[in-house]
């Protein structure tokens, strides 16, 4: 054999780093190393690999992170005040099943439309898309201030409002998930406490303001609030990495779900997010049934979202300690069974309060540590679309979800019994689904890290 040619082959071998160099054994890693083979070669700038953890650009993203899922998802979170102000008022003459479709399609299309925004973000980066959401979603808030009509409503809240929502939310995510990995999912839980302290907050601001100064101006007022809130958001959050162009294509939105762990993460949350706003969206109206007085009663979402404050900081942590899948799990869990255990008899002020908190602590961590599940089973300069395309499966689950609640509640004359057993079941449903998921990756090995 010819030495010079034996020396070729040596040194190409050498080139050539194992599996092992790059990252051990890790679960799907032929999955991520092909979707990085057929992306081409990497763009030149910073390492996406080289995560920095922190840092003042790093906490910068985060703080206009918190302003925008304040002002998208944090608006979203307080949709129970609507469903019980609307019943009240300008929709008195409509069903509770028919009022829900208003705030039910606004949560499906701020999560139906993260395929698209996602997209938009990893191909041209945040800046664009967060303004293109600021105007929208201002410019729904106005529009709600002038509506009378149920599709007056519809159309201003949950489809211009909620396109804005959306455009907010996806790349906030997508932009924070380049600045940190190993503490990535304190730093999720942190930028998406804004939707919890929206959630206590924005409910607040609103039931103030109404009797105050009305409708139309409560709705105007809380129009700017946000919009100066959106400005910061836009000058802070940044990627750290540079867009990379892809051409669009509709085969690479059923691409991840050809991953079994994807998959199952996929179903698990469409099962979650069937059940996790129900509470949001009808505590108020069943707490007034069980006796609960109205004053009290309008602090229960303020309440919940308080509560879940707590939720997405500290056992976010634990996350990155023990396994984000680990912590979703059991969080989920708690949620549904306390659904059954405790909302379901509850009867008096006490146990409607105690849920309140118990719940909120607790869905609060899963609905925020959910990106950062996606993101520990991806390839981080896909994380927008990854995370987009996840949450628009899920997202028939919130436009399903309180119609479907309000039907029951009709067909059992009033009774909120089976809204409650709906609830708890498919949470618990969905913490299977994500169990399943788990052990596809890793195993039944309750000690493993995942």
């Amino acid at each position: 054999m010819d030495p010079q040619s034996s020396d070729a082959s040596t040194n190409l071998e050498k080139s050539e780093p194992s599996q092992e160099k790059l990252g051990g054994q890790v679960p799907n890693t032929k999955l991520l190393d092909s979707e990085k083979a057929q992306d081409g070669p990497a763009p030149v700038g910073p390492d996406p690999d080289d995560f920095p953890d922190g840092g003042f650009h790093a906490w910068l993203c985060i703080a206009g992170g918190f302003c925008t899922v304040f002002s998208s998802f944090g608006w979203v979170n307080c949709i129970g005040v609507f469903q019980d102000y609307y019943q009240t008022h300008q929709l008195a003459a409509y069903t509770p099943s028919d009022v829900a479709w208003i705030p039910g399609t606004e949560s499906f299309v701020l999560f139906f439309l993260g395929v698209v925004t996602g997209k938009l973000a990893d191909n041209y980066g945040p800046r664009w898309p967060l303004l293109f959401g600021t105007l929208l979603h201002v410019y729904g808030l106005m529009m709600i201030s002038l509506s009378k009509e149920y599709y007056q409503i519809f159309l201003s809240q949950s489809i211009a409002s909620a396109i804005g929502t959306s455009f907010l939310f996806y790349p906030t995510v997508a932009a924070a998930g380049t600045w940190f990995k190993r503490h990535r999912a304190l730093a999720f839980g942190i930028m998406v406490t804004g939707s919890s302290v929206g959630g206590v907050v924005l409910p607040i601001f609103v039931q103030q303001l109404l009797p105050m100064v009305g409708f139309g101006w409560t709705m105007r007022i809380t129009g700017f609030f946000i919009l100066g809130l959106l400005i910061f958001g836009n000058i802070a959050v940044k990627s750290r990495l540079p867009p990379v162009k892809k051409p669009w294509s509709l085969k690479e939105y059923f691409l991840p779900f050809g991953e079994l762990p994807f998959l199952l993460l996929a179903i698990g949350s469409f099962f979650v997010y069937l059940g996790a706003f129900l509470p949001f969206n009808f505590i108020i109206v069943e707490a007034k049934e069980v006796g609960v007085s109205t004053n009290l009663s309008n602090y229960l979402i303020p309440i919940i979202n308080a509560a879940s404050i707590f939720g997405r900081i500290f056992p976010a942590h634990l996350g990155d300690v023990y396994g984000v899948f680990n912590i979703c799990i059991i969080f989920t869990l708690f949620s549904g069974i306390i659904s059954l255990a405790l909302w379901l008899p509850a009867a008096s002020v006490a146990p409607v309060v105690v849920y309140a908190v118990l719940y909120g602590f607790a869905s609060g961590l899963t609905l925020a540590i959910i990106p950062a599940l996606v993101a520990s089973i991806s390839d981080i300069r896909k994380l927008g679309f990854r995370v987009g395309t996840l949450y628009a499966f899920s997202s028939f689950g919130t436009l399903f979800g309180s119609p479907i609640a309000g039907a029951i509640v009709g067909a059992q004359n009033g009774s909120y019994t089976g809204l409650k057993i709906f609830c708890g079941l498919t949470l618990i449903t969905g913490g299977l689904f994500i169990i399943a998921s788990r052990i596809n990756l890793v195993g039944p090995g309750l000690l493993v890290k995942k």
